[in-house]
This record gives C-alpha cells, structure tokens and sequence, in this order.
C-alpha cells in the first residue's frame, strides 16, 4: 500500500518469480556444492597424476565459472528486481532487519567472485595444494553465502520469537534454520553431482569418462542418506500449523509433495544406474534427463516452501498482499483505500465501483494472480461466480483456502473488486428476477347449502425445492408432496379417510402429465412421490393449480377444489458454482454446475466424485450425507446433509443476515419464486425472524454431529461467531429436520405474540413440526385451516392474488383461515359457542 503498483496483467507476479527464483536456485545450489567438487576432482586428478583428469576440471571449472558467475548474478539481481516491485514493503523489512547479514552476504559474494576467478585462470600456474586452497576459499565463501541468505529466507518461514522481542538473532537463527541449512548443503552437493554428469558424459576418452561419471554418481548416492535425513528433520522444525497447511490442507500442494517424493528415487536409481558403463550416447542422454530432474525437484520443493507461508510473505507478520497482521482489523474497518497512497480513489462510490475495483485488484490481488496468463488466471477462477457470488467467496476464502488472505477492506470495497472481476473482466452478472405472468384461476363451485363435503388440501413444505441433473447430481430429488383431508359438513363433521378416492391433475394441460391418486392414511390422504418439474417446455412455473376431487366408490364427485403445488429448481447453486446453457436466465442447479459443484467435493473432501459422475452414476449426496427427509442414513461417517451444506457455506455468508438465506433458497421478497409468502412477511418478519441467521443454525447443527464424534464439524464451527446468543457455548445442538421453529414459542396458547423473533425456539420432535401438528382434537391438520407453512393463509402470491388462498376464496369468499371470524358453519353448519380446535379460535381474525 506504501509503494506504487507494477501492472503485470497477464503474467502475474507468481510467473516471474518461477522463470527466475527458481532458476537462480539451482544455480545457487550448484555454486556452492560444485565448489567441493572442484577441489575433490583437482585431488582426484593429483592423486592419480592424470593430466587428463586434470584438463577435465580445468574444462569444468570454466563451464562452472560461466554459468554461476554469469547466469547466477543475472538471475540473483533479477531476484532482488522482482521482489522489489512485488513485495517492496516486506524486502524493506528484509533488509532493515538483517542489514548486517545481507552486508556480510555481500562481502562473501565478493571473496566468490575473485577466488572462483583465481581458481579457474591459474590451473598450472600454481602448485597443486595452493591451487586447491583458492578452491576452498571459494567453498567456504559460497557455503557462507548460503549460511547468511538461508538465515533470512527461513525467516520468512518461520520467523521465531522476532515478532515479539525483535532480536535479529531471533529472526536470524530461527526454528528452521539449522535443519535447512543442512538439507540446502547436502541437496548443493548432490547438484554438483548432477552437473559433473553432464560435463563428464562429453568426455571422449572412454576410460577418463568412466572415471569421472562414476565420480560425480557418487556425488549423488554419498550424500544421500543424511539429505533424507535432514530433510525429515526440516519438516519437524516446522510449526505444526504449517505442517498441517502443507501436507493436510492444501490440496494444491499434493502434486509438488508427490513430485519429490518420485523424483527422489529417480535420482538414487540413476545415480546407481551411472556407476554401469554405458554407451555415450544413452549416458549423455541419462544426465541430461537428470539435470532436468534436478530442477524439477528444486522447483518442487522451492514451491512448496513459498506455500507453506501462504497467506503471508513473512509468516504471520506481512501477508502476501504486503499488509501487516497487526493492521488488518483496522484496514477492514476504516477501508483499503483510504489507507492506500498511490490510488486515484480513495473511497468507493455507486460512479467509480469498477474503477475503485480495479485500485483494490491492483493493491490485493495483481502480485499473485493474473489476467489472461498462464498461472492463476483470476479469469478463469472467477468465472463460476456472479459478483453476489464472487463476494461472498471472497469473504470466507481464508477458511477454506488457507493461501490465501482474509479480505482487507470494507465490505463496499470488497463488493466492488467483486463487480470489477465478474462484471468488466468475466463478463457475470447477478440474475434479474424473473417477471413470471400472473395467472387467474377460476374457482370450483362450493355451495354451502347443498355441498355435503369440503376437501382441503396443502404442500407440508411451503417451497419443494428441486436440484437434480440426471446422471450427474442428486442434491433434492423431485419429489413434492400434497396431503388432504375430507370433511363431511354437519354438526359435528366427520373425518372420511375409507371407501374414497381422491385424485389429482394438473390444470390446463394433458392429464396424463401430472394425475394420480392419494393413498389414503389414518384421517388423511397422502400423494408423496409427486414428479414435476416447474421448467418444463411451456417456461418457467413454480406454482401449476391441481384440481383435486373426492370421489366415492362408485365415481360419484363428493368434493372438488384446487391448490398450488409450490416447486422450485431455482436453488441458488449457479450463484457460485457457474451457470449452465440450460439454465438461461434463471438460476439453479445445471448440468456444468453440477459438475463444479462435485470438483469442489473433490477439492476439499479427497473425493472421486467428478470421476463416478463422469462415468454416468448419479452421485447421491444423501448416499453419504443422512438426511432425514428421505430416511437415508448416510455413511455413518460424513456430516448430515443439512450439517455440511449449512456448516460449509455459513462461513462463506456470515453476518448477511436474511441475504445469506437468499443465495440458496429462492426466499427473496424480489425473487423470481418466493417460498416465503404468509402473513408472516406481510408484517415484515424475514425467514430469520423464526429460523434464526445462518451462522445460529449451522452451529446448532454442527454441535449435534460433534455431540455424535464427528470432528469434521469442529473445522467447520472455528470461524463461526454465535448471533442471537452470547457465545458457542450458548448454542443448542439440534437436528436437522425434526427440530424446527416452533409456532407455539411465539403464540402461547395461541394468544398474539409478544415478540417477532425465535431465539433456539425449536420443537422437541417431529411430532412437534407444524406439518404434522393437530388440533386438541388429534384428527385434524392445522394445515387443514391454516395451509402450508411459509404460505399460511392470508398468503400473498406476486403471480396471482388468489393463487395461494384458493380454497379459502373458494369456500368462504375471503382470504382467511377455513373458519375464521366466527365461520364455524362451514364445516359444523352451525353457529358454535364453544372452541373445539384451539383456544381463541372464535375470536375475530385480528390481521384481517
């Protein structure tokens, strides 16, 4: 934030760093282990007082001259050039830090320069011992440089006890300084091994050759078993947390983990393979195959040392978007930009949302991503989301991608690199809601005088929602469900249940595309298996009007009225997990998306889910996940269904309030289906008000599933704060499905409520549910009079003002409960002086 920002767009600073730090690595390594070399070879060829041995070193001493000298000081000035315009703020701290060593470092790289010059321009000018001293001054000069820059770059790793008291000696000499420093030594010895191959191989003189290719395979066998040591010993000085990060939590690192661990063995068995005569070409080829090797595994483990400090530069003291730890709570409260010296605005506004985006891009985002390049291409790993998407990934991807950093900035700041990402360089756009047409509906005839029956009818869900792509995905499956119950009209109605049939069709199309018949229970009917899918080929409609009609055995109609069978595919999955051409201009769960969603699974579980789908078997998540609503038991080990889904993406939508119920559920009161449509929200209460924020649930869910040993839900808990209590201790565990909002917490004894808000109010069982709930009586459904939840009557539908209070404009001519204001003849015939049902169930309707 202090310095000016260097535009690389398409390459990123990460491409950089890898065409030159890893280079100048390997370099570096081969400077100091070849120096050894040198001076064994040079005794080697005194020894056997072979001048052509001797001709060979002076060859090889040339070529090591060149390429360290000249390759390694272009490379280790490139080296301080991009991290200098990358990272300037932490390469300040570097060098105010440790001033000293880099002092010291520079005077040793001197004393290289001029005793590797000496050395390679005085082969048989001086005696043999004198000679092989300038060798070792050389050695030790290399060998301190890398003691003093080791020193520094662990720092960055593992800092020590120098954040706290400062001492250079603490940063200096760290927790993983002598373990690397050992590891670098012997790995600079086994690459002089590499290189020595390579020169040795050109020889022509067969028995020379020989010689000397065995010589330089021992440099890569002898020293074998102290690297594998010190490199287990490196792993040990580090912090477990750092452990943990590269080996447990980051899935990106497997592929570098797994190529040293393949490469290892490579380099022992050809270094063996080395000691064989072979014939020059397969030998030449051979060492150009391992030097090759060799980079590949500094590159692997070099990557992996850069990622084990993710998210920071200089391990938990600088991030790597160069904003110090201590000063991360105060940039997230007073914004990013205003704190930012070399921006243009300084505060973002509903004018300069993508400019001011491109600023917060340029200062977050520019030094590791890139736009259109070859690694992280912020394009690419942008492109699922729409900005409401993008945002809330954003502001959970420290929990769930530990490289990188919590967000720095405000909210609006954070909404508007969102916007400038998905809008100006992807392209997404949130969805607008759909303008579905209003539907009217004509009302079956009801005649109170002679209508003998009255048959009510209702979703136990208020919205069934539906996320399934054949073969691929089975997240909801497409089963909705109705329930009725038939009334025969007297003064005290009978429950009929027996010698009935009842059936249902879908209105104004083909019977055949959605008819049946219920199945008759004790009081009820039921149809529990109902296929629909509301984007069939005539658009999109989440709420098609059934006719249902009571027949008796012999076919005669006793009844006949309508109801809407609430069903929605628009699941707000497209909103993170990229949208699909089948979707259009809705959101949900497509065939693309699916596919995402499960890479993810993938990503983060250690699954093979992408492959299974790929093969055509549907991946069933309750096959491992328990969900109750389909009396699927899971695999004993995963988290419930609702535990994971809500656990997970809760730390993704905290402190979102109602919005954060919106992403998923088609609940907005701007949405294209609303599954909310009660008198509830008619007087403003939001689906928080009874069911609490996202981060209350997904806690009490978790806390369930860790009461039943599942650790998974500890993970999942860490960064979720508790809302309506004081802590998590507060929190009361619940399971999904059968501990739900209780009516009665609110409407003791049915009286007005004296609050809007449920805190843990939630019913003991699922006889408690409000689908399930009776009257005193234990015959009949309070949905009977009252309808579904989340459209209990009056229910207000945007698409058709009678679409959710059919029957009771059809029975009683006004959008109330069946029976309310006093209207006990509908179902009893007569006046009543005394409540049967509930109590104050013969007052007036207050919120008429």
């Amino acid at each position: 934030m202090n310095y000016p920002v260097w535009q690389l767009a398409a390459t990123g600073g990460g491409l950089w760093i890898i065409l030159i730090a890893v280079f100048h690595v390997y370099i570096s390594h081969f400077a100091v282990g070849g120096g050894l070399f040198l001076v064994f070879a040079e005794r080697k060829a005194a020894r056997e007082k072979s001048q052509a041995m001797l001709d060979y070193v002076r060859g090889h001493a040339k070529f090591f001259l060149l390429l360290t000298m000249v390759a390694g000081s272009i490379t280790g000035v490139g080296i301080w050039f991009i991290i200098a315009l990358l990272n300037p703020d932490a390469t300040s701290i570097l060098i105010h830090t440790f001033v000293f060593a880099w002092a010291m470092e520079w005077v040793f790289f001197l004393l290289e320069i001029v005793s590797l010059f000496l050395y390679a321009y005085t082969f048989g000018r001086m005696v043999g011992w004198k000679h092989r001293l300038l060798g070792w001054i050389y050695f030790f000069s290399a060998w301190m440089s890398l003691f003093l820059i080791n020193g520094i770059i662990d720092f960055m790793l593992t800092p020590g006890t120098w954040p706290q008291d400062g001492n250079v000696f603490s940063g200096f000499f760290n927790p993983s300084f002598w373990p690397s420093l050992a590891f670098r030594t012997f790995l600079s010895l086994i690459i002089a091994g590499l290189f020595g191959l390579v020169t040795a191989t050109w020889l022509k003189e067969r028995e020379l050759r020989d010689s000397m290719v065995r010589f330089s395979a021992r440099w890569l066998l002898v020293p074998f078993a102290l690297f594998v040591a010190s490199a287990w010993w490196y792993r040990l000085a580090l912090p477990l947390e750092v452990q943990e990060l590269i080996f447990t939590r980051m899935p990106s690192m497997q592929p570098f983990i797994s190529g040293m661990l393949y490469t290892t063995p490579i380099l022992v068995f050809a270094g063996l393979l080395c000691i064989f005569h072979l014939p020059p070409f397969i030998s030449r080829l051979l060492a150009l195959g391992l030097l090759v090797v060799g980079q590949l595994y500094i590159g692997c483990f070099e990557f992996i040392r850069e990622g084990g400090r993710r998210p920071f530069i200089i391990y938990d003291v600088m991030y790597s978007t160069s904003i110090l730890t201590k000063d991360m709570d105060r940039i997230q409260d007073v914004g990013l930009l205003s704190q930012a010296k070399w921006v243009a605005h300084h505060q973002v506004t509903q004018e300069n949302t993508h400019e001011a985006g491109r600023e917060i891009y340029n200062l977050l985002c520019l030094s590791c991503h890139a736009i259109d390049g070859p690694m992280r291409d912020i394009k690419k790993l942008a492109a699922p989301y729409t900005p409401s998407g993008l945002d809330a990934m954003m502001s959970g991807m420290h929990v769930f991608h530990p490289s990188m950093p919590p967000f720095a900035g405000t909210a609006l700041e954070r909404s508007a690199l969102a916007a400038f990402i998905t809008e100006r360089l992807v392209g997404r756009y949130d969805l607008p809601p759909a303008q579905l047409p209003a539907k009217e509906v004509a009302l079956p005839d009801f005649d109170a005088e002679n209508n003998a029956y009255l048959l009510s009818v209702w979703s136990p869900v208020g919205m069934k929602h539906v996320a399934e792509i054949d073969g691929v995905l089975s997240l909801l499956p497409p089963k909705a469900e109705l329930r009725a119950q038939l009334l025969e009209r007297g003064e005290l109605p009978e429950i009929i249940s027996e010698d009935v049939l009842v059936s249902y069709r879908i209105e104004g199309a083909d019977a055949g595309t959605l008819s049946g018949e219920m199945e008759s229970r004790d009081d009820y009917f039921i149809a529990e298996n109902i296929v629909y899918n509301p984007a069939g080929s005539g658009g999109f409609d989440p709420y098609p009007v059934l006719v249902v009609t009571a027949r008796d055995m012999e076919g005669t109609i006793l009844a006949t009225t309508k109801v809407v069978l609430p069903v929605s595919t628009e699941i707000g999955c497209s909103t993170c997990h990229g949208s699909s051409p089948e979707l259009g201009q809705k959101a949900g769960l497509g065939r693309s998306t699916a596919f995402n969603i499960l890479a993810m699974h993938d990503q983060f579980s250690g699954t093979d889910l992408t492959l299974q789908a790929q093969k055509g078997e549907m991946v069933r998540c309750r096959d491992c996940h328990a969900d109750s609503r389909f009396q699927a038991k899971g695999n004993g080990r995963a988290l419930n269904l609702s535990a994971a889904i809500h656990g997970f993406h809760a730390n993704y939508l905290r402190g979102r309030g109602e919005a954060a119920c919106n992403f998923c559920h088609p609940s907005s009161l701007t949405g294209s289906t609303r599954m909310f449509r009660d008198i509830h929200a008619a007087f403003g209460l939001e689906c928080t008000s009874c069911h609490g924020v996202l981060e209350d649930q997904a806690l009490g869910l978790l806390k369930k599933e860790l009461q039943a040993g599942k650790e998974r839900a500890r993970a999942l808990m860490q960064r979720l704060p508790a809302q309506a209590v004081s802590s998590v201790e507060a929190i009361e565990p619940r399971s999904p499905w059968i501990q739900q909002p209780d009516c009665l917490h609110c409407h003791v004894e049915f009286e007005p409520p004296e609050t809007d808000t449920l805190v843990q109010a939630f019913t003991e069982n699922g006889e408690g549910l409000y689908q399930n709930r009776t009257d005193e009586s234990g015959r009949i459904f309070c949905a009977t009079c009252h309808s579904s939840p989340h459209a209990v009557y009056p229910a207000d539908n945007p698409y058709g003002e009678m679409l959710d209070v059919l029957q009771p404009m059809q029975y009683q001519d006004n959008r109330l409960p069946l029976g309310a204001n006093e209207n006990c003849q509908l179902c009893h015939t007569i006046a009543m002086e005394d409540e049967m049902h509930h109590p104050n169930s013969l007052r007036a309707f207050r919120n008429e």
